[in-house]
């Protein structure tokens, strides 16, 4: 059974190691949100580093999800004194089950506060896709994907909730949003 992919992608005000409260409060939120997306129905996993040093992410030991990218749109730092930068790569069961984790809970109230941490832009801040099971995604895939989002819009291979694809690559719907619901949350 496909597993679902998800890429999100910001660029942080501040680097990630500046000591500042608000870069602080990032992280405690950061840190609870994931203990709790962790829970949800539907979740696989997450990449994380090996090393877990905070502001690495370039050139750390991401195992199986690769090596770290970034779209080239990023124009801040890559050393662990300039990064300034959130990115996630997961994995999930199921399209629904996704969607509630994200926009319910504490995931919710952290994206009602995103432009405290993250700067605003023109370009998508996550993409979805399907992967095939036992299939790891790749940061330079999700970077591609993200990338291509931005070019082309949704698609089957690079699509967002309010435009999401089956596995199969037909458009599909989420109970409240998208295409075949007259509703959005």
């Amino acid at each position: 059974m496909p597993h679902l992919a998800m890429y999100t992608f910001g660029t942080l005000k501040s680097p990630l190691v500046d000591t500042a409260p608000l870069t602080n409060e990032f992280y405690d939120v950061g840190a609870t949100v994931y203990q709790e997306i962790g829970q949800r129905p539907g979740y696989l996993a997450h990449a994380e580093a090996a090393d877990g040093e905070r502001g690495v992410l370039f050139g750390a030991d991401w195992g199986a999800w690769g090596e770290f990218a970034v779209p080239a749109w990023y124009g801040k730092g890559r050393t662990r004194e300039t990064t300034a930068l959130a990115a996630t790569l997961s994995l999930w069961t199921d399209l629904d089950l996704a969607f509630d984790a994200i926009y319910t809970g504490l995931h919710r109230e952290a994206l009602t506060r995103r432009h405290d941490w993250v700067e605003r832009t023109e370009h998508p801040n996550y993409v979805l896709w399907w992967v095939s099971d036992g299939v790891v995604p790749t940061w330079q895939d999700a970077v591609s994907r993200l990338v291509h989002l931005y070019d082309h819009g949704s698609a089957p291979g690079a699509f967002t909730f309010r435009h999401p694809f089956a596995p199969d690559g037909t458009p599909t719907g989420i109970e409240g949003i998208g295409p075949r619901n007259d509703r959005v949350r």
